[in-house]
């Protein structure tokens, strides 16, 4: 008994000493969670209806918020959803920018900025916010920037729920490490801590980050050489398919392989690419339209078409949206 005592003792010691150990390491190169679901995420009510995408360049980007749209309008046809994404290139929610950003030409914008006019103009139910990859600003950790981008996220969240809107908060998506395996391991840190949030302040929060990597990381045993950001940060269209089947997911929705395969185990059975498109085109128009309405600090910045005209496109649009969805 004496001997089992004593080697229960030093097990307990080992353990201490290496949660010790881990506490102090500044950078975690955690592996993250195996699911996108956030055990916190109410999802979609059927009071939602005006859906806001902020962020970056890649929410600009837009190929998988407009992948979300397509997929909602055929599973939800009863339900009158409307989605803008107003991301802004180069944008960083910690308000943080490198020296010489853009050639020197202009500092990066911050998301606190254009913050409240957004949700005093959109008027949104719920918002979906995806910031990170910028934030670290591509060098390696440090605890002041971390703080920075901590605090952005923080204004961020205290600011939209003031309004009374519902915010899900997204991990940044995968930083392939074959670029800088430094700078993947950052993201890693920044994305554990917005999941630590769930359980910490109640957030609610999806998981882009770790289920992307994890994917990626399937997809190079098969071939070495594939990739969802030829740069590194930047998805192309299977990359912005893994951001949207993350958010799908954590929403509760069941997920196939690719979107047209999600999309033909719906009903009605719609051609899935021309709806893709028809809606990227109506969210394209509109996001331009947005941000320049609401106004920003980045320059170089397409000129939106003003209002009334945008919508009149919009709603021409949707014209051969519902001949989509009412084959």
């Amino acid at each position: 008994m004496t001997k089992w005592i004593i080697l229960v003792q030093r097990t307990l010691v080992i353990l201490l000493l290496g949660l010790t150990a881990c506490s102090h390491h500044k950078t975690p190169n955690f592996q993250g969670p195996s699911h996108s679901i956030s055990n916190n995420t109410k999802g979609l009510t059927k009071e939602t209806e005006r859906i806001v995408f902020i962020g970056d360049s890649i929410t600009y980007s837009g190929e998988f918020v407009a992948y979300i749209e397509a997929y909602l309008r055929v599973a939800y046809p009863e339900r009158d959803y409307q989605f803008i994404n107003i991301g802004l290139p180069s944008e960083t929610v910690s308000g943080l920018s490198e020296v010489g950003h853009a050639g020197g030409a202009f500092p990066r914008p911050d998301a606190k900025e254009r913050l409240q006019r957004s949700l005093d103009e959109l008027k949104p139910d719920l918002v979906f916010s995806c910031y990170g990859i910028n934030d670290g600003i591509y060098l390696p950790f440090a605890q002041s920037r971390f703080a920075a981008y901590q605090n952005g996220q923080q204004n961020l969240h205290n600011t939209v729920l003031a309004t009374g809107a519902s915010l899900i908060h997204l991990t940044p998506p995968d930083y392939d490490k074959k670029h800088e395996q430094q700078y993947s391991q950052v993201m890693d840190t920044y994305s554990n801590w917005l999941i630590s949030q769930t359980n910490q302040q109640g957030w609610q929060v999806i998981d882009l980050h770790f289920p992307m990597q994890q994917q990626l990381t399937r997809e190079r045993k098969v071939n070495p050489n594939f990739y969802y950001a030829k740069d590194g940060i930047h998805p192309n269209s299977a990359g912005h398919w893994q951001m949207a089947k993350a958010v799908l997911a954590g929403l509760g929705e069941p997920m196939a392989r690719t979107f047209s395969e999600t999309i033909d185990r719906l009903e009605p059975k719609v051609d899935a690419e021309t709806l893709y498109k028809l809606v990227k085109q109506q969210q394209s128009i509109l996001k331009d339209t947005y941000l320049t309405e609401i106004g920003h600090t980045r320059p170089r910045m397409k000129v939106g078409l003003p209002l009334k005209q945008a919508h009149e496109k919009v709603k021409q649009i949707e014209r051969e949206i519902q001949a989509v969805l009412q084959p």
